[in-house]
């Protein structure tokens, strides 16, 4: 801005700072500065942010399986519960086994797919516990640049499950949920063929396989329709509990 000085210098000296003090325009303001994520510069920073970040997934690691054994404990008080009430008296319908099984069954899809997710968690604890703890306590001979951690950051960028709901069924069922199915799959053919718990029941000696079929009904349907459902789901729960495959390799088996 161009100044008319009249009055001498001191005069357009003093225009000069009145000028200068005046409060920039809303329209000058510099724009505000985007917030960004500072990455560890020094090995200290690094270290800082690896057993933070381990503190983390061991959390999340224990969480899940805190998890898993509550829907163990459910499955366990069922069985215990619904066989008491079973066996207790002859008035009691065989279907409460029956019953038991399908809510066992239920409970064992909910722990597989709990368990699907703490098979991700456990799987990076695992990682750090076997290629930077193994060797920070005992150097071996695979120290160095270790492919793990490209793996674990593109896990981060990309999570996705490590097992199939299939795969996860068949492991919760080997390693739990077979005894109860057992346990219950034992009560149930002791209910039906034991004349002192069903009420009216008499022992046929001359047809006891025909006793026991007939004892076995529930409803509307035969006995048999009910035995032949008995057994085709139990051979499908022991092929499932044979058959599935285990990871391999010197993982943690849970």
């Amino acid at each position: 801005m161009l100044h008319i000085c009249i009055g001498g210098a001191n005069a357009c000296a003093a225009a000069a700072l009145t000028e200068q003090s005046e409060p920039p325009s809303m329209s000058t303001s510099p724009p505000p500065i985007a917030a960004s994520a500072t990455l560890p510069t020094t090995t200290t920073e690094a270290t800082n942010a690896i057993v933070h970040y381990y503190r983390g997934e061991l959390a999340r690691m224990t969480s899940w399986r805190d998890r898993l054994d509550l829907t163990t404990n459910w499955a366990v008080t069922v069985v215990a519960a619904l066989l008491s009430v079973s066996l207790s008296t002859p008035t009691a319908h065989h279907g409460l086994a029956l019953f038991a099984m399908l809510i066992v069954s239920l409970l064992l899809y909910v722990e597989a797919r709990r368990y699907r997710f703490y098979d991700v968690y456990r799987m990076r604890v695992r990682q750090f516990e076997r290629h930077y703890f193994g060797q920070l306590f005992g150097p071996g001979k695979e120290g160095g640049q270790e492919p793990w951690l490209l793996m674990l950051a593109q896990d981060l960028r990309h999570p996705r499950f490590r097992i199939s709901l299939w795969r996860a069924l068949c492991r919760r069922l080997r390693r739990n949920y077979i005894w109860m199915f057992l346990i219950l799959l034992g009560a149930w053919l002791l209910k039906i063929s034991s004349p002192d718990l069903q009420p009216g029941a008499h022992l046929d000696p001359a047809r006891p396989i025909a006793s026991v079929v007939s004892r076995a009904a529930a409803g509307p349907l035969p006995g048999w329709l009910i035995l032949s459902i008995v057994a085709i789901f139990y051979a499908a729960i022991i092929y499932a509990a044979v058959t599935g495959n285990e990871r391999g390799g010197d993982e943690v088996r849970v």
